[in-house]
């Protein structure tokens, strides 16, 4: 990935939306609504943006929402791409890298996912806590451009813990339950078997997906501070 691609990205979306974002989110399947909640919405379609992969996922508008929440400057992904889509590592983060660029700080980043731990059950949220990689893969295969970041990027805290303690009051104050928990991301596009299963709870995940560790690698490797929040909408296989 080369930053003349990045920086092409960056200036066609800011001829569209002038301001700074410093918060970004990126909304998993069936997620999207959320973008809803920022004022003053400026939209904008991925397929106008260069270098970018399109989404071909149901539940995924395939596009960029600017504007304010909560009096502060974000953007919104309603979609992201996946490396079972056929896309590369790389094009599957492309857009946490323009997000970095665009001068995001925080990345907030939701996913669908199944349960693994026997004590959840589907409509739970979940804190992310951690995740274990078994996607085989990294996006940063390759040389390192240290305009992106390190060569050996710290994972110790990739979902930063004060933001989570953060969303925990947060959501005491508004009564909504929330989990905490190992998120377990596999590429996909199957569905995962039940001795998976099995192995993934025996290893300490508490939910499964198909998204999500790609971006927070990134993320973490651009210096970005991430939050993570599971939506539990089923049962994985076995449980």
């Amino acid at each position: 990935m080369s930053i003349e691609k990045v920086n092409e990205a960056v200036a066609k979306i800011r001829e569209s939306y002038k301001e700074q974002p410093t918060i970004g989110l990126i909304l998993g399947s069936g997620l999207g609504v959320l973008a809803d909640e920022i004022v003053n919405p400026v939209k904008l379609s991925y397929d106008k943006v260069p270098h970018f992969p399109v989404s071909t996922v149901e539940g995924h508008a395939g596009q960029f929402v600017f504007g304010e929440l909560q009096n502060k400057q974000a953007v919104a992904m309603q979609g992201r791409f996946h490396f079972y889509e056929g896309y590369s590592m790389q094009d599957v983060t492309f857009p946490v890298r323009v997000m970095k660029e665009l001068g995001v700080e925080i990345l907030v980043v939701t996913n669908a996912a199944g349960g693994v731990n026997e004590l959840y059950k589907a409509g739970d949220l979940m804190l992310i806590s951690d995740h274990i990689n078994f996607t085989g893969t990294s996006p940063l295969i390759g040389k390192n451009d240290n305009h992106f970041g390190p060569r050996f990027p710290d994972m110790s805290d990739a979902y930063q813990l004060s933001l989570r303690e953060t969303a925990r009051k947060i959501a005491s104050q508004l009564n909504i339950p929330i989990q905490e928990g190992v998120y377990a991301g596999f590429s996909g596009p199957t569905y995962e078997t039940p001795a998976e299963i099995r192995m993934m709870r025996t290893l300490g995940a508490d939910a499964v997906g198909m998204s999500t560790v790609p971006e927070v690698i990134i993320a973490n490797h651009a210096g970005m501070r991430v939050l993570g929040i599971s939506c539990i909408t089923n049962m994985a296989a076995g449980i």
